[in-house]
């Protein structure tokens, strides 16, 4: 009884907006008391009404009541926590919205927790107290509380369901199965659930194994994750240190050949010096005897004149101008060509290289590789929008249709305005696209004649044989004849035995070095894959050498 006083006091003196013991209490005009922070923040929420109400009696207020501090409540509250009276119950005891309370409690109902499924109620853990205490409700089946009770009593005979039809796969009750369910296939819920029981263990085990499977190959993905950040660590600084080395040599070299240019200037310089001055004393020599001549052949006195002339008359040696090998600016030019042809070795081998370290580098990846799409639809989820560029483009081939299409035509014309544009194709009647490609793309080129269809480096030479499509290492090219296909890459033909289509489409994967062609019918037909690395920005291109030929870059839908 006296806990039953003890709950109903907090019930008195418990403040109903945070059901907690009230904390410095105000009592409103209504009469009703509350936490002054509580009716507050609950009055802060109507402001913009301008009318405060009681949350318990709902009556109004205007203005704004002015709160006071409740003395003898407070005072009160003080007393009685001194006696040992506890704060109620906290909030998270009472069942809530989604939780499922006690069927035997009054007023707010507290969260249960069994639930029994021979009384088909639910009970908090005083009520419950009695199924643990009196002989004849130990025995009910207590389970987890369960907001589904009710599903276990059979809507048509009002019978708990304790029998399990095979034939309908439903519960049903034991008049079930004497009525609508006589000469079906039922056993007892119990039995069924075992033999659920024993599949259900069979599907758990190996949906576990599953899980410990994938975890296997999660931990195995991190730690390729974490070898390959120590492996790539571990090369950058490594060829930091090369790079770093190798500079320190170029420099050193670099140094040396300037203290061999100084050294070899200096000499050429010395001797060019010392026959400059001995040409400077004949010189000044030769003067003072055309001085002495001068005046000899100005004598009036013939004795005087040949008394003199035989001394005159005779001229010392002289050097000859045509002994002195003049090269201007031609003193050093072998050391120019070394430095150059060590320039050029140099960058072939960083080139070769670098060709064989990319697809290294490129080939450490993690990622799962893309799926090649199994239709046409499934390309077209990578389909690009490719443009001809009329800059690039040879002066016998005509741009039409917003620049997608190209037709071949008998003779040059003037078609367009800068002939001589850095960018144009004068050694084979081809043309690039104005995009640039990298990523996933896909394209379709209608054709019609012999011609060839190519990806290429935006740095591909313009004249002369090297700019032929696939006829060098800066493009590849499917070339398309009237009996069949032939690829092509730095002038390496690979024969292809497929009859032609009229469509090819092109597959790039620039990340992953795929470029793949495809003949475009009712079906997709792979005509020729590459695998390599590419190094710089794609871009399309088409070429032709035949009569009546034109291609068509389709606009994709």
């Amino acid at each position: 009884m006296a806990q039953q006083g003890n709950q109903l006091d907090r019930e008195k003196i418990s403040c109903s907006i945070c059901l907690d013991l009230l904390k410095n209490p105000v009592t409103i005009p209504c009469g009703h008391s509350y936490c002054m922070n509580c009716i507050n923040t609950h009055w802060d929420g109507e402001d913009q009404k301008g009318i405060y109400s009681c949350p318990q009696c709902r009556k109004t207020f205007k203005p704004r009541p002015v709160l006071e501090k409740n003395i003898t409540l407070a005072d009160l509250l003080e007393d009685l926590m001194k006696t040992g009276l506890q704060a109620a119950p906290a909030d998270h005891c009472y069942a809530g919205p989604e939780d499922v309370a006690c069927d035997f409690c009054s007023g707010r109902k507290l969260k249960a927790i069994k639930s029994c499924l021979f009384c088909l109620a639910s009970y908090c853990e005083k009520h419950l107290q009695p199924h643990y205490d009196v002989a004849p409700l130990k025995k009910h089946k207590l389970v987890e509380p369960s907001k589904n009770l009710q599903e276990n009593i059979c809507s048509r005979h009002d019978e708990v369901k304790k029998m399990f039809c095979r034939t309908d796969q439903k519960c049903i009750c034991y008049l079930c199965s004497v009525d609508e369910h006589k000469g079906h296939d039922t056993v007892s819920a119990a039995a069924e659930r075992t033999e659920r029981q024993k599949e259900l263990e069979v599907s758990r085990r190996q949906n576990q194994q599953r899980i410990r499977d994938k975890e296997k190959e999660v931990r195995h993905l991190y730690q390729e994750v974490e070898a390959i950040n120590r492996s790539a660590d571990k090369t950058m600084e490594d060829c930091e240190k090369i790079f770093t080395e190798l500079i320190r040599l170029i420099q050193k070299r670099s140094l040396e050949v300037k203290q061999q240019i100084r050294s070899q200037q200096e000499t050429e310089l010395s001797g060019v010096n010392e026959r400059q001055n001995k040409l400077e004393q004949e010189l000044t020599e030769l003067k003072r005897k055309d001085c002495e001549l001068y005046k000899l052949s100005r004598t009036e006195d013939h004795i005087q004149f040949l008394h003199n002339y035989p001394s005159l008359s005779a001229l010392s040696e002289s050097t000859h101008s045509s002994s002195i090998n003049i090269r201007p600016l031609r003193y050093f030019e072998d050391v120019t060509a070394a430095v150059s042809e060590l320039r050029d070795k140099l960058q072939d081998i960083l080139t070769d290289r670098w060709t064989n370290i990319s697809p290294t580098v490129t080939d450490v990846d993690v990622l799962l590789p893309q799926r090649e799409p199994k239709s046409r639809a499934g390309f077209l989820k990578y389909s690009c929008e490719i443009t001809l560029d009329s800059n690039t483009a040879h002066s016998c081939l005509l741009l039409s249709e917003n620049n997608r299409k190209v037709t071949l035509m008998k003779q040059k014309h003037c078609f367009y305005s800068d002939l001589e544009h850095p960018d144009r194709f004068t050694g084979w009647c081809q043309v690039l696209s104005r995009e640039s490609l990298s990523g996933r793309c896909y394209w379709e080129v209608e054709m019609r004649g012999d011609l060839y269809v190519a990806v290429s480096y935006k740095n591909i030479s313009r004249a002369g044989n090297k700019c032929k499509f696939g006829h060098n290492d800066k493009s590849w090219a499917l070339f398309c004849f009237q009996n069949g296909y032939r690829f092509y890459y730095n002038r390496i033909e690979t024969s292809i035995p497929l009859p032609r289509s009229s469509r090819v489409g092109v597959d790039l994967d620039h990340r992953a070095g795929l470029l793949s062609f495809y003949s475009v019918s009712e079906t997709m037909t792979l005509l020729h894959r590459v695998q390599t690395t590419f190094t710089q920005p794609l871009y399309a291109g088409v070429g032709m050498w035949g009569s009546r030929c034109s291609a068509d870059f389709i606009k994709m839908k």
